[in-house]
């Protein structure tokens, strides 16, 4: 069965599930993460199927995620490493790992922990607001339509009815 994209949904959560929304693709870039490079061992820690793997790798290469760097020519070998995209990841999978050591860790406790190297404390992420650096809360935190919203759906009445017709302006969101 065909999926549907997300990719021009003008949502960047549906952007960013339509490249990670899979299961095997979070794990093959925390993989990376931890160090591992190449096909056969992303495919032994993952127990991945080959084909399926080769299809994930690929995506990641074309989307900018991964980029191959050959190590061996005959026959040619690559490592797959991280560009800056791909590391700006990890704030994304950090997130996911909290909210899972929070509602799915058993009893037994968390499985990995992060080790915050340049201070030298075990920590957790935590999502802050860019300007005051307070935690951000669900409860005091808005949705506004961003300037890269489409104009033909920003005045829909289902849209204005989520968003408010306020669109904030290049320095920055507007109050509403």
């Amino acid at each position: 069965m065909k999926r549907t994209s997300f990719a021009n949904w003008p949502c960047s959560i549906a952007r960013t599930l339509d490249l990670l929304g899979d299961h095997w693709t979070p794990l093959v870039v925390r993989e990376a993460f931890y160090g591992i490079r190449r096909f056969d061992e992303f495919q032994q820690e993952l127990g991945i199927a080959r084909n399926t793997l080769t299809d994930r790798l690929r995506r990641l290469v074309d989307e900018g995620v991964l980029e191959k760097r050959l190590y061996d020519s005959e026959p040619p070998r690559y490592d797959y490493v991280l560009t800056e995209m791909g590391r700006d990841l990890f704030t994304v999978l950090a997130a996911m790992s909290r909210w899972g050591d929070r509602w799915l860790a058993g009893e037994e406790g968390v499985p990995v922990v992060f080790h915050h190297d340049a201070c030298g404390h075990d920590t957790t992420a935590e999502v802050v607001c860019s300007v005051c650096r307070k935690p951000l809360a669900a409860q005091e935190t808005s949705m506004r339509m961003g300037p890269g919203y489409p104009e033909r759906l920003a005045r829909r009445p289902d849209v204005v009815r989520r968003f408010g017709t306020a669109r904030p302006g290049p320095s920055g969101p507007l109050d509403r």
